[in-house]
């Protein structure tokens, strides 16, 4: 049985346009980072002063970390790819102008994400206290730093 060959596509497929960026998904990116950055251990290298404690162990159920104390929650790690897509959500905070500093600073404040109640650690209103503003202010403040990530993102070549 002889097989013939397929013949050869004479019409190249036409590149992918991609596709737009919009605030929604800015903000879910945002706050997906801010949540991943919350949720990151917090052992490591850091420049916090370290100190040594030697903790002596009273009994055997201390051993084994049995205590009356409550533990505090905590979210899972992150993986290695919600790690990178948070580096690459937060490296987006620079596309704000530099003189707009104020701007970058209430989208990166509005970005935090508790990871483990799913809660925004600054809300409008304490954002506001703290810059001395109207919390509408700051709520149009913030959708001006989106339009000039998401005019900046869609600007980029693809």
């Amino acid at each position: 049985m002889h097989i013939a060959p397929r013949p050869a596509a004479t019409t190249a497929r036409p590149a992918a346009k991609p596709a737009r960026i919009d605030a929604d998904s800015v903000i879910y990116r945002l706050e997906e980072a801010g949540s991943t950055l919350l949720a990151l251990p917090e052992t490591g290298y850091s420049t916090r002063l370290r100190t040594t404690q030697f903790d002596i162990v009273r009994n055997a159920l201390e051993a084994y970390g049995w205590n009356n104390a409550p533990s505090r929650l905590r979210p899972a790690y992150p993986d290695a790819a919600r790690i990178t897509r948070m580096d690459e959500a937060m490296a987006w905070l620079a596309l704000i102008p530099a003189d707009r500093y104020v701007l970058r600073r209430i989208v990166g404040a509005r970005s935090l994400v508790s990871p483990v109640t799913e809660r925004h650690l600054f809300a409008w209103r304490r954002l506001a206290s703290l810059l001395g503003a109207d919390h509408k202010a700051i709520q149009r403040w913030h959708a001006q730093a989106i339009a000039l990530i998401v005019t900046a993102l869609n600007a980029q070549p693809g």
